[in-house]
C-alpha cells in the first residue's frame, strides 16, 4: 500500500506509514528534489539526500561522516557495523565513499526497514544487510574481531534505551571490533549533562583513547543537544577531526585528553545494574 501510495502522490509529497515504534514520515526538502527527513513519533530520525548520500545534513550525523573518514585511509572498504538503523543514512554515507565496504545494521523495527528501503532505495552496489534485531542482541551474535568500525545511534520514543548505555554493552561492542577498529556513539542530554558525562566516563573505562565533539553551547550545558563519542585502544586523529568540525555549519569542537577527564568531573562508569534511559528532550525541541 505505502510502495502505491508514494507513486500516487509523487516524490514531492509527504510520505507516511504505521510501524511499530509509531507514525513514521518522510518529509520531502522543499529546497532540493530527492532530499528526506525521517520522523518516527514525531521525533527526527534520519535525513537522506538520494542524489548524494555524502550530504549529511544533521549535523551529529557530519561528525559520524568525518569519524568514518579517518577511521581508515580514504576509500579503503571496511566492515562496519550499524547498531540503530533510521534511514540507514550512516550505511549509504560508507557505502558511497568506501565501496566494497560491508555492513551490517541492527534494526529491530523490521517495518520501519521496509518502509525505508521501498521509498529511499539504496545506493547501487551497497553491501547493507539490516538485521531484525536489538542492537545489543545483535553484537552478541557476531564473531569476535568482526568489524573495523562500531557506530552506536540507538533511540526509541527519542531515548537510548539503558541496555545500550552500559559498560556490559561496551564490552560486547570491543569485543566485536578488530584491533586498530574504532567506536563511535551519539549521545543526546542537556543540562545539566549528568548522562554525558556518566557515557564519556563508561566510554573511556573500556577505550584507551577518547574524544567527544559537540557544540560548544551544549558542552556548557545550556541547551539540550548531541554529542559524538569516538574511541579506539590507539591514539585518535584528535587535530584532524577539530579541523574538520570547526568547518561545519554548526562548528563544533573536540575535547580530548585532561580536559576531557576534567568535564567527566568524577562521574561514575554505568553498569548494566544502574543504567537507565537518556533523558527525553524537553518540550518543543522538534517544533
Amino acid at each position: 500500500m505505502a510502495k502505491n501510495r508514494l507513486r500516487r502522490r509523487g516524490a514531492d509529497k509527504a510520505v507516511t506509514e504505521s510501524v511499530a515504534g509509531g507514525p513514521a514520515e518522510l518529509l520531502p526538502d522543499p529546497d532540493r528534489a530527492g532530499s528526506w527527513e525521517l520522523l518516527v513519533g514525531g521525533a527526527p530520525q534520519s535525513h537522506v539526500d538520494l542524489a548524494d548520500p555524502t550530504r549529511l545534513v544533521f549535523e551529529y550525523q557530519r561528525r559520524l561522516g568525518h569519524i568514518a573518514d579517518l577511521a581508515a585511509p580514504p576509500g579503503t572498504p571496511v566492515t562496519a557495523l550499524h547498531l540503530g538503523g533510521g534511514a540507514l543514512t550512516m550505511a549509504r554515507y560508507i557505502a558511497v565513499t568506501r565501496p566494497r565496504s560491508v555492513q551490517q545494521v541492527a534494526e529491530p523495527d523490521s517495518g520501519l526497514t521496509a518502509f525505508v528501503r521501498r521509498a529511499l532505495p539504496l545506493p547501487d552496489g551497497a553491501r547493507v544487510r539490516v538485521r531484525e534485531a536489538d542492537a545489543r542482541a545483535l553484537l552478541g551474535r557476531l564473531p569476535d574481531g568482526w568489524a573495523d568500525l562500531v557506530i552506536t545511534d540507538v533511540f526509541a520514543d527519542a531515548r537510548t534505551p539503558a541496555h545500550c548505555t552500559s559498560a556490559e554493552f561496551l564490552d560486547e561492542a570491543r569485543r566485536v571490533l578488530r584491533p586498530g577498529g574504532w567506536y563511535a556513539v551519539n549521545v543526546a542530554d542537556g543540562p545539566p549533562l549528568a548522562h554525558l558525562r556518566t557515557q564519556t566516563a563508561t566510554v573511556a573505562s573500556r577505550f584507551a583513547e577518547v574524544c567527544l565533539i559537540a557544540e560548544p553551547p551544549v558542552l556548557r550545558g545550556r541547551r539540550f543537544g548531541n554529542g559524538v563519542l569516538c574511541a579506539a585502544d590507539g591514539p585518535l586523529p584528535v587535530a584532524d577531526l577539530s579541523r574538520r568540525c570547526t568547518r561545519d555549519p554548526a562548528p563544533a569542537r573536540v575535547v580530548a585528553g585532561r580536559e576531557l577527564t576534567d568535564f567527566t568531573a568524577g562521574a561514575p562508569v554505568v553498569t548494566d545494574a544502574t543504567a537507565t534511559p537518556s533523558p527525553p528532550p524537553p518540550a518543543g525541541t522538534f517544533d
